[in-house]
Order: structure tokens, then sequence, then C-alpha cells
């Protein structure tokens, strides 16, 4: 999500205080910086710029020319953005109206993957995107030769809201956020895992190919994480958000491996889940302001926070958000994790037997005054293949909330490139 600057402020201002308190390097400092190689143009959130905000990047390779694979990234109410290896956009689609002029525009969230898709009798890559504003998935073909574009929208006409009951809730906006796809292994079925907005709900959802090359979903099961917390002293915790809002899920990956989704509730911590949303949810690290009683003022539209007690983890800072998978050929590799509130990311081993130990982390800094490093990050991909000349040693791709130089007093946002091999020399 993306934070407004007042709330920025307080957030590292509680960072520095419990940096200080829990005798920590504020802001990440003593890890290793990365610098990107390119990024894309700036996303401007005003009428000019059509409302685009950037907010969540998914790395397509191409396996007939990997150097001709594809960054697929969402722009909230600006749409879908397909951008080659250069980050130079090579295809804008808007993101739908609302049934009618009161009703929510569409605003595209989150974005991720599923290849192989079988679509009128062909294996299929697809995109998979979260429509916030219309609370729906929309499905998008990938063809990198077709002419005008290599998306096309597949999403069946008949597809229904995920979470909301009638039109008067999906205005409401308690609607589909943040998103992941699975193919279960044994099964061969292909799903969605989505979050929904302002609550700590998670919804399966299988997506059903039709003979006419569409594709529809429907429910499995749903998922309520935890909204409020026993603290060791016995007290109860609850994180501080706006009136009638709970603490939402936003980042989320599934690792293929074992079918164990990866959840990032915001101001908590990241969890770890069975994909088929079934078992208890073990929750693998704590935001720092983890049981830090906060009080919401709605005059200036902060939380105010009260004393630490001294319960909260000490690699990330709230808000957790984007999550993403960096494999290795051993089997090995990382989860990645966005620490939005101090600009870092934190690397945790991908192995459940290892519980997922924090490994190290990183910043993503900036390569000459014209290419800055990523602040505020939201969304993150990374793929660890060869992709052309242009990345040999694989590709992360990572959303950089405060885009600069800004133009004026517009805000900006883009996605920084960043090769993956330096990431894997700062983690290691």
């Amino acid at each position: 999500m993306t934070i407004r600057l007042a709330v920025r402020v307080s957030t590292l201002a509680l960072c520095t205080a419990l940096a200080a308190s829990l005798a920590l390097p504020a802001y990440g400092s003593g890890i290793d910086s990365v610098r990107p190689k390119s990024e894309t143009a700036p996303l401007f959130d005003d009428e000019a710029g059509g409302n685009a905000n950037a907010d969540d990047p998914a790395i397509w390779r191409n396996p007939a020319d990997p150097g001709r694979s594809l960054v697929i990234a969402t722009a909230k109410q600006g749409g879908l953005r397909a951008y080659d290896l250069d980050a130079r956009q090579v295809q804008s689609i808007p993101a739908p109206a609302g049934p009618s002029a009161g009703d929510k525009p569409g605003r595209f969230n989150n974005v991720d993957l599923v290849r192989g898709l079988r679509l009128g009798g062909v294996r299929t890559d697809v995109a998979v995107v979260s429509d916030r504003g219309n609370d729906r998935l929309r499905i998008y073909r990938i063809d990198r030769d077709k002419p005008g574009g290599p998306l096309t929208d597949v999403t069946h006409p008949g597809a229904r809201p995920v979470f909301a009951a009638d039109q008067a809730e999906i205005n409401e906006q308690k609607t589909a956020y943040g998103l992941a796809t699975w193919t279960d292994r044994a099964t061969g079925r292909s799903y969605a895992l989505v979050s929904q907005r302002n609550r700590t709900r998670i919804a399966l959802l299988e997506l059903l190919p039709t003979s006419t090359g569409t594709v529809g979903y429907r429910q499995v099961r749903t998922l309520d994480l935890p909204s409020s917390f026993r603290l060791p002293n016995g007290a109860t915790w609850t994180p501080c958000t706006e009136p009638d809002e709970l603490p939402q899920v936003e980042g989320m990956v599934v690792d293929p491996a074992d079918g164990t989704l990866y959840a990032g509730q915001e101001d908590v911590g990241i969890w770890r889940i069975d994909a088929g949303l079934s078992g208890t949810p073990t929750l693998i690290d704590k935001v720092r302001e983890y049981g830090v009683p906060g009080a919401y003022d709605e005059q200036t539209e902060e939380c105010a926070p009260g004393a630490d007690p001294g319960f909260g983890g000490t690699h990330l800072t709230a808000d957790v958000e984007g999550l993403t998978l960096l494999d290795e050929p051993d089997g090995d590799g990382y989860l990645l994790a966005s620490s939005q509130g101090d600009d870092t990311f934190a690397a945790y081993d991908r192995e459940r037997d290892e519980d997922n130990e924090y490994e190290n982390g990183f910043r993503i800094a900036a390569a000459s005054e014209t290419l800055d490093g990523s602040e505020v990050c939201d969304g993150a991909a990374a793929l660890n293949a060869p992709l052309g000349v242009s990345y040999p040693n694989g590709l992360l791709v990572v959303q950089d909330g405060e885009e600069t130089p800004s133009d004026g007093d517009r805000e900006a946002t883009g996605f920084k490139f960043v090769d993956l091999g330096e990431v894997l020399d700062a983690i290691d």
C-alpha cells in the first residue's frame, strides 16, 4: 500500500526510537547495498498521468528467447504495464471502469504468473491480476510476438466478485488485494490466493479455463488470520489501524517445491501457511513494532505509538510488503521480504526444515544522480535464470515508492531492475 507522508514520517520516527531502545542499528545500517542497472519511466498518480501508481511486478521468462523476456507490473488505477529488459514500456492496458459512473473504477493491485495453463487445448502462460476496484481477478494471456502487445485479456465475462456480495460492498473497497498463484504438482490444478483489503482474510480460488479460451475461477475456501495477539506478558495486542480496519495482508508468494504460502501481514509479520489454507499458520518473523500499543488520531490520521514492551522482531520494520522467492539450482534459496519502514530487504532461508532462518539483509541504493534506489517498496519479484545479455545472472525487480528526481509536486513511482548476482553476493 502507498503510505501517506505523515504516516511515513511517523513510521521512521518509531523505527528510530525502537532501534535505540533495542540497541539495534537504525534504518538497516551496516548491511550491504546493491545498485540498480535500469529503471522504468516514472508513473504519476494524477489526472495528467492517468492516475498511475506503481505497485507490484512479475517476471515472465521467454523460453524461446530469454533476452526478450518481460516484466509485467501493476499501476493501480493506471492499469497494467509490460516492460522489456531495458525497462522500456512495450504495452499499457487500462484498468476497466466500474459498472456505472458512481461506482469505483478498476484498480490493479498485484500480479503473478501461471505457466502452462491449458487454454483451448494449448499450454499457455498467463498473468493473473487482482482488480481491487472491481473485486475481481483479471487474467491475461502472454504472447511475446502478438501484434499490438504481448498481453490479451482472457478473463471469463461471468467472473464474480471475490469477496463482496454486491456492488455496494465493492464500493466500500474491502476487496481483492494481495495475490499469489500456485499450481498443485499433484493434481495439475492452478490456483490464486487472494487477500482482502482492510481485513485478515485470504481466499483460495481455483482457476478454471474454459473451452472458449477464457479463464474463470471459483472459491475453494478462506482463512482468517488473527487480528489480535496474546503477548508473553499476558496482555492482548491489536495493531493500530484506522477505524473499521483490520491488519491486512498484501505481499504473498507460494513456494512450489512444497506448496507453502508465505503471507506478509503488514503490521504484524510474515506467516507460513499451507497453500491449500489447511493446518495452523506459523508466524516466522515479526515486525519491530509487534506488541507496541498505538492510539489512532482522526485529526492527524496517524497512530501515536506507546511504550515498546520488547516483543517485536529485529529484521522487519512495518509495513511488511513485497514477498518473492529466490530459487537456487541446488533446491535451496531465499524468501525475500520488503521491510518498507526502513527501505531494506530481508532474506530468509527458503527451507522449512531450517525454520526459515534469517540470513541477511540488503538495501537498493542510488546508482547515480539520475538512477536512484528503492524507497517505501511495495512489490518485488526475483527470477534466478539467465535473461540474455542484459541479466545473465537473473533479475530482481522492485517497486520504488519515491521515484526521484520528481516532477514538481507530482507523486512519482516506478520500478527498479537489479542484477540478481549482486543481490546474491550481498546476501552471502
